[in-house]
């Protein structure tokens, strides 16, 4: 089968109306533009970026959702409350709360939504702080962001809704009446400005950014970010502009399993751990619950005071998690046909790495982790040779804070009034996720929320 590419339109294509601008072609901003076209809506999505997808394109694990028939399927009995309250208490019960029963209300949907367009999660992970198998993948487990991306593009490619690249959003304008109804663009051409009755920021977050890491968390200025370097929060400041309330600012979320040896962050899926993984310290003994929340796991490592950590697992995993075939290919893996061969080639104590791989496989088989009471992710022993591991450090992964919205997308100013004409979802906007995100939760946002936004600026439209 050919591989797809998208073409995005020149800009000569660019229009002076739509009914709906969207900033930002991550996984929210594809998603509301193919649902706002499907309502009837003129759309434009425009990317400041020459690659689109941002940082959905890099998310790797899954897509969490509750009650879904794929759950049902594997077995999995699952409700909305577990997911609810696990989510609220990963985010240290600081989560918006109406905002967090609307993304658990329409997670089913927003996976049904997507198979309807052709775009199959129909195999189950686990993340970090779930009970359940809730993360949605491909059936290939391939890295569940870009293949979204690619699907929603197929898509707004048959629907031939208008998507540009390079084109960066300077300026939001609100008429006479405070309703913010244009835009103004930096193009290859120049400056233009475009009239729209709806306007969607949808243009992440702001990890890449040195100074908004410092402003707001001083002590994570030196860490590296896994985020793409468009990630620099544009949305945040042209929403300020405008009068719109920022939230949560201070909660950014590090990420524990990174590889950050090179220039590049790669960031290293939690499915892996998800799959069955084990983290271990420099004397080759685990040191926490892999899969607590990521803010505790990621402490944890930091607390160590070793460079680090490695992720330890087996050819059982590797078949379970497809993203680690990319990892090892661009030489983030080290392999040993033996436990012993791997602990020479990383440096840690053979005897001790054999003794923490026997007692983590005799846990899995009694169901029972006696040393860090573990309780999912142990599907399946550490026993399939080839043995490999991978060094990780904690990075900035993501923030939590971002513009004040309703759950229906409008935004909210400094006084708690509506915004008129203004919408934000995705990782732009704060509030879901308290002061932690969930792994598998921001996919899923993209779809819920992308999705409400289309609806809402329909509806508000018409």
């Amino acid at each position: 089968m050919a591989k797809f590419t998208f073409t995005p339109n020149t800009c000569d294509d660019i229009e002076e109306n739509y009914d709906a601008v969207i900033v930002g072609s991550g996984g929210t901003g594809l998603t509301a533009a193919l649902q706002a076209h499907e309502l009837g809506l003129k759309v434009a999505v425009f990317e400041k970026n020459k690659m689109l997808g941002g940082n959905t394109n890099r998310a790797s694990s899954g897509m969490n959702a509750s009650e879904t028939f794929v759950q049902l399927d594997e077995g999995v009995i699952d409700n909305k409350q577990d997911f609810y309250n696990e989510t609220l208490k990963g985010g240290g019960l600081l989560n918006d709360r109406p905002m967090l029963q609307f993304f658990v209300d329409h997670s089913a949907l927003a996976i049904d939504w997507l198979s309807k367009h052709g775009i199959e999660l129909t195999d189950l992970t686990i993340t970090g702080g779930m009970s359940k198998k809730r993360a949605h993948r491909p059936a290939s487990m391939a890295p569940v962001g870009n293949f979204l991306v690619t699907g929603l593009l197929k898509k707004i490619s048959e629907e031939k809704i208008s998507v540009f690249n390079e084109c960066k959003v300077t300026k939001l304008i609100k008429n006479a009446n405070g309703k913010v109804d244009a835009i103004e663009l930096q193009t290859p051409d120049g400056q233009k400005r475009v009239h729209a009755k709806a306007i969607l920021l949808a243009s992440g977050g702001f990890g890449a950014s040195k100074q908004l890491i410092e402003k707001y968390r001083p002590d994570l200025k030196d860490y590296k970010t896994s985020n793409q370097p468009g990630a620099t929060g544009d949305g945040l400041k042209l929403a300020e502009d405008v009068d719109a309330q920022l939230m949560q600012m201070d909660f950014i979320q590090v990420h524990p399993t990174a590889q950050t040896d090179g220039d590049h962050v790669f960031l290293i899926g939690e499915g892996v751990r998800g799959e069955g993984a084990i983290l271990v310290n420099k004397e080759g003994k685990r040191f926490v619950n892999e899969l607590s929340t990521r803010k505790v796991v990621s402490n944890a490592i930091t607390n160590l005071h070793e460079d680090g950590a490695y992720l330890i697992f087996d050819q059982g995993v590797r078949e379970r998690f497809k993203a680690i075939e990319f990892y090892d290919h661009i030489g983030l893996v080290e392999s040993g046909q033996t436990i012993s061969e791997l602990a020479e080639k990383i440096g840690v104590n053979d005897q001790n790495l054999a003794s923490t791989i026997s007692t983590w496989n005799n846990s899995v088989t009694n169901k029972d982790d006696k040393e860090f009471h573990r309780t999912t992710g142990m599907q399946r022993a550490l026993s399939d040779a080839p043995y490999y591991a991978i060094h990780i450090h904690p990075a900035i992964h993501y923030t939590m804070g971002g513009i004040h919205v309703l759950p229906d997308t409008r935004v909210l100013d400094g006084n708690g009034n509506v915004i008129d004409g203004l919408y934000a979802a995705g990782e732009v906007s704060g509030g879901l996720h308290g002061n932690n995100r969930i792994g598998g939760n921001s996919i899923a946002e993209t779809v819920i929320f992308g999705r409400q936004a289309g609806i809402e600026m329909a509806k508000n439209i018409k």
